[in-house]
């Protein structure tokens, strides 16, 4: 029987694929703590862990008719941005895929009512969430990516994360769920965003997005992610990023609002021209995620 060995909601802003001249530069002389927190998280969480495969919800690969999650063997190539190829350019890339298990995540998300299609066309395109954060993080796990449908509800987002539950529960892995994302999700005008690059959350576009962003932190640091989950209205004045969908599908395979696993910060909270990013990761609270 296989089981979801942990999770996390990770930041995969650009800069942390800055050069460190770059980063320093943009950001007073100092480091942006994202950096130093992803080494963290592998050195100290998945070098422990040991997961067979990690699952990423990636927030900058929308679709519209239906769930779509990879099922090549292996994915690899050179990755260039088109939103910001200053930062993020010819990047290399190798994913070992898992699509015996990306099967049965279909078919039990489909199970569930939920239309969901697993491609393995070698041309689909890569996003940069899904690179970032591997780039960092993978040290040879199969890597799998799932898109966030941008028709879907949050009932939606929380059966998807329900049908990747039972797949995995039928399976023999040992599987990381990772959303890749931002909180609240608005950028500053062009011609004010160079005033507004420094990781200081007092740069977050409105003093009540970083509010809500940071009231957010403190229910997952209680692990109260029902309260997370029934202020999703409220929250989306906001705009979280991807709809927030990449945290409900996460948190939907861990129980949803019966979820109690207390974040763990892996770096300050911090501003992205705009933006509110934070690494949190959700350790198993017990023999279960209830």
């Amino acid at each position: 029987m296989g089981e979801i060995v942990g999770a996390g909601l990770l930041s995969h802003a650009p800069t942390i694929m800055f050069p460190q001249k770059l980063r320093y530069a943009i950001n007073g002389g100092r480091e942006i703590s994202l950096v130093p927190g992803l080494h963290r998280l592998r050195r100290e969480v998945l070098d422990e862990l040991k997961p067979d495969t990690i699952l990423l919800f990636d927030t900058h690969w929308f679709t519209t008719v239906e769930f779509v999650i990879t099922a090549h063997p292996c994915r690899k190539g050179t990755y260039t941005s088109e939103e910001l190829p200053r930062g993020m350019a010819q990047i290399p890339f190798e994913m070992t895929g898992d699509p015996a298990f990306v099967r049965q995540v279909c078919a039990r998300v489909n199970a569930r009512g939920v239309r969901c299609h697993a491609s393995e066309d070698p041309a689909l395109p890569v996003h940069y969430p899904t690179i970032n954060i591997a780039h960092f993080l993978n040290a040879g796990e199969a890597w799998v990516s799932m898109g966030v449908c941008q028709t879907a509800r949050d009932n939606h987002f929380l059966a998807v994360g329900r049908g990747i539950a039972d797949a995995v529960a039928q399976s023999d892995r040992r599987v990381v769920l990772i959303a890749s994302g931002g909180l609240s999700h608005r950028f500053w005008p062009l011609d004010e965003l160079e005033q507004h690059e420094t990781s200081d959350p007092v740069h977050i576009f409105t003093p009540e997005a970083r509010a809500a962003d940071e009231k957010r932190l403190k229910w997952w640091q209680r692990g109260d992610h029902a309260s997370v989950i029934d202020g999703m209205d409220e929250y989306r004045k906001h705009a979280p990023e991807g709809r927030f969908g990449h945290y409900l599908m996460m948190v939907g395979a861990l129980g949803g609002k019966g979820c109690t696993a207390r974040g763990r910060l892996f770096s300050d909270y911090e501003n992205a021209t705009g933006t509110g990013q934070v690494h949190v990761w959700f350790d198993r609270p017990g023999p279960g995620w209830q």
